[in-house]
């Protein structure tokens, strides 16, 4: 047994209790070792002194391989080290082979609560309840105290962005982590303030839906027109307007309605149905 608290050598017998109980109350991370391997020695340093640095925000699982090869089987180690974060009972994500200090404390960061995230919940009720001015409050206020909490400057900026706040909005993504830059989130927030400038110097839906009746070969009204319904999230109207500008006007603003697809699909996190439906559309006329 270590000597640490937050740390504990784990076998078939203590996994339930040591693992999949204590990931109930706080965050696991098993470590599947093995004596010879070499990689696992240079982790095992560097796992133990986050362990007792977070000062028991997780707990870190040493589970030995060789002695305890039913654990390793049963969540399909095949290579080591292999480390698999806990929460609740199930792996929530994983990395294999000696990385960087510096990517396992983003790792854990993700998944250890800080007490920010308590006014990013606020925030949330806040805004749920029509209040978003108490919410914009409370999430700058979550981003002042803990300006390394990415998660509370997501949920800034997608209010920042829902309140047409486009400039501070693209100044708080701005402001995340490189890793957090990269999410599904940030993407497809990013798109949507693209959107969202359209949309502060364009016509009304209802002109726009008049000029392209006047005029089905308007590319500027459907482009503006798209806009409108990307930000009243009808995203198959808004890419039925795209991919029109696309058959009919490929070069509109430097072929402006295939980029603004691009968008829509990040913003939709790059997979899904409509995803799927519009990127065999698109590659049809582009064919």
């Amino acid at each position: 047994m270590s000597p640490s608290p937050h740390i504990a050598d784990v076998t078939q017998q203590t996994f339930e209790s040591l693992v999949l109980a204590k990931s109930r109350e706080i965050p696991v991370l098993a470590d599947f070792w093995a004596a010879w391997c070499g990689p696992c020695k240079q982790l095992m340093p560097v796992l133990a002194k986050l362990a007792d640095e977070y000062g028991g925000k997780f707990f870190l699982a040493k589970i030995d391989s060789d002695t305890e090869q039913a654990l390793a089987a049963r969540y399909g180690v095949k290579s080591l080290p292999t480390v698999k974060l806990f929460r609740n009972g199930q792996v929530v994500e994983e990395f294999m082979g000696a990385q960087p200090e510096k990517t396992i404390r983003a790792l854990l960061d993700r998944h250890i609560p800080r007490e920010s995230d308590a006014l990013v919940y606020n925030a949330l009720l806040a805004a749920r309840a029509g209040k978003p001015d108490e919410a914009l409050t409370i999430l700058q206020q979550a981003a002042k105290t803990d300006p390394t909490n990415d998660r509370a400057k997501l949920e800034l900026a997608r209010l920042q962005t829902f309140l047409g706040h486009a400039n501070e909005a693209e100044t708080t993504l701005a402001s995340l982590s490189a890793e957090a830059k990269a999410s599904t989130d940030a993407v497809g927030l990013r798109a949507q303030l693209e959107f969202a400038r359209i949309v502060t110097s364009a016509r009304p839906p209802e002109e726009l839906l008049l000029a392209i009746a006047a005029n089905a070969r308007d590319s500027t009204a459907r482009y503006e027109l798209a806009a409108h319904l990307v930000l009243r999230q009808q995203y198959e109207a808004a890419l039925d307007q795209l991919l029109e500008i696309v058959r009919i006007d490929r070069k509109f603003r430097d072929d402006a309605g295939r980029k603004a697809m691009v968008s829509v699909f990040n913003l939709l996190g790059g997979t899904g149905e409509i995803v799927n439906e519009y990127r065999r559309k698109l590659s049809l006329v582009l064919n």
